[in-house]
């Protein structure tokens, strides 16, 4: 049964998808431009979270659909980021916010990816599972825009709702957004690449980033009750774990309120 009262929520146990979402709004900047693509309810309800907290001058930009609306009590949410009827609510829209003619502006912006793979240095694949391209054993939604908006944008987050050595392996089969390569630090300065990369990486079970020596995905985080030997049991290659690892924090009292009353109405990250 789907849980659409809010009220009902107000008290519970934050959720692991909650955690996800506080932790990532706590780390954007107000003034900053936030693009999430659709299907990714976690960055949907981080960046409102973050709007209505403490970023009023963000502009959040759901694939067409570009607006601020610090100022309403709620903002709605679709089935899917991309729907357009998100503009009843919208401040000002403007339906070339996510054209590509303008890559030289988006220094500001601030994206989230996905990926069916994700290997030791952050590099993404979104196309597919198998060595044979024509017959996938999996078939990906596509590398759509990822591969360009995670090579122009300030900086990246990777957010996936599953951790598993599925996801987590040592080579990834194709390549829909390149991270740090090989982990060489200058790897994407070396090709062109004009972007930040990627920050984090964000799960149901741990927060990673990356070592500034090889780029290699470093445990920064567990969430809530997650050991780092479940962590590494779920990766497909060895991670760096320093010798102290904290817990990711709970969200406060007012980010919970918030995520329950206003940033996700629907409850995604509840049920």
């Amino acid at each position: 049964m789907t849980d659409t009262n809010p009220s009902d929520r107000s008290t519970a146990a934050a959720s692991a998808l909650e955690i996800m979402a506080a932790f990532l709004a706590s780390d954007l900047q107000d003034g900053e431009l936030l693009v999430v693509g659709a299907a990714m309810p976690v960055a949907e309800v981080a960046v409102r979270l973050a709007h209505f907290t403490h970023g009023p001058n963000m502009e959040l930009n759901f694939i067409g659909a570009r607006m601020n609306a610090a100022h309403l009590h709620s903002l709605p949410t679709p089935e899917f980021g991309w729907d357009r009827r998100v503009v009843r609510w919208a401040e000002s829209f403007s339906d070339t916010g996510h054209r590509f003619d303008r890559v030289k502006d988006w220094h500001r912006r601030v994206f989230f990816i996905g990926g069916v793979q994700v290997d030791p240095h952050g590099n993404t694949n979104l196309i597919g599972v198998g060595a044979d391209h024509a017959r996938l054993r999996f078939r990906g939604p596509g590398s759509v825009g990822t591969s360009t908006l995670s090579t122009h944008v300030g900086r990246y987050y990777i957010l996936l709702n599953s951790h598993s050595t599925r996801t987590f392996v040592e080579r990834c089969d194709y390549i829909s957004a390149f991270g740090w390569g090989d982990g060489d630090p200058d790897a994407r300065r070396k090709l062109g690449l004009p972007g930040g990369g990627p920050r984090y990486c964000v799960t149901p079970l741990c927060v990673m980033d990356f070592t500034d020596d090889t780029k290699r995905l470093r445990l920064k985080s567990l969430q809530p009750g997650v050991t780092v030997e479940q962590v590494q049991d779920n990766t497909g290659f060895e991670l760096i774990v320093p010798d102290d690892v904290p817990t990711t924090p709970l969200p406060t009292a007012e980010q919970l309120e918030v995520i329950r009353t206003r940033a996700d109405l629907r409850g995604a990250l509840h049920r």
